[in-house]
């Protein structure tokens, strides 16, 4: 893999995260709240930009994964996992009524323009109207990979067991000390139409962002990422949006400090437990720092 000398590889979307133990409370944690978990990012006196091409989980990484049909079924069940997420988070806020709650009327529509199965839509929104609790799990895979797991959850307890039992089944556990393996930095995402890659390091000076990644969406669409400091994506994003960009997405993400290569055995074991996680319908994200194929 070709990547600047300037730049130590990142990665985004894939999990990577918190000690093995679960982070729970009886409120939903925004992940903002975990910061302290993290080595914080220092910036030198002189702050650098740097500008890297960055590779999605569940994309080129696994072009050599014997069965093709798989990457894309996790592509898939990402997008909808993240959206199921996105109806949970808008109707504790606003309600479960898109006529009253705009964010959720947004939320369906992407869903619908998705395809979405009906199905997991009101299940989403049934779970929704319970008391939820966000949780962070990290979990070691065959070969020394880390595995972060988001999940929105209405019983912890019951979560931490079926989490616990996948990664048994696949192989993996989940473990302790990792927190200096990740940092946790702001994303605010772009589509990459009709804009070139000095234009997006042009933008990325001008609002005060610390790193631009080209990368794809779960269905293959190029987009631009901007990473900043967790405490300024706010306003990067304004920033951006006053520039005439349009927003795709602002999160909160965890990059790995380090990376692991996997040979075609544990890469196909990888793939199946990811998978499976992405099926249970708590699991909202996921992270890992396996290094992506050259």
């Amino acid at each position: 893999m070709l990547w600047p000398t300037v730049l130590k590889a990142l990665r985004p979307r894939f999990l990577t995260v918190t000690s093995g133990r679960l982070l729970a409370s009886k409120e939903p944690v925004h992940p903002s709240t975990l910061c302290g978990l993290y080595t914080p990012w220092k910036s030198p006196p002189v702050r650098p930009l740097w500008l890297c091409s960055a590779l999605r989980a569940g994309h080129n990484k696994w072009s050599k994964v014997k069965n093709i049909k798989g990457p894309k079924d996790l592509a898939r069940n990402k997008l909808f996992s993240r959206f199921a997420w996105m109806i949970k988070l808008a109707v504790k806020e606003g309600g479960p009524n898109p006529d009253f709650n705009v964010n959720l009327a947004r939320v369906l529509e992407q869903c619908k323009a998705k395809n979405m199965p009906k199905g997991s839509i009101d299940t989403a929104i049934k779970k929704a109207k319970k008391p939820l609790s966000q949780a962070l799990f990290i979990a070691r895979g065959p070969g020394g990979y880390l595995l972060i797991i988001e999940v929105l959850t209405d019983n912890v307890s019951l979560c931490h067991v079926e989490i616990k039992r996948l990664l048994n089944k696949n192989g993996a556990k989940l473990t302790e000390g990792a927190h200096h393996f990740v940092t946790q930095k702001g994303v605010v995402v772009v589509p990459a139409q009709n804009i070139s890659m000095e234009r997006a390091l042009e933008l990325a000076i001008e609002v005060g962002a610390e790193d631009v990644q080209e990368t794809e969406d779960e269905e293959g669409q190029p987009q631009i990422q901007f990473i900043c400091d967790t405490k300024g994506m706010g306003m990067v994003k304004t920033s951006l949006q006053d520039l005439g960009m349009q927003i795709t997405s602002s999160e909160l993400e965890y990059f790995p400090n380090t990376f692991v290569s996997l040979d075609q055995e544990h890469l196909d074991a990888a793939l199946a437990l990811m998978e499976a996680l992405g099926e249970n319908p708590d699991v909202c994200r996921l992270w890992d720092n396996i290094q992506a194929n050259s």
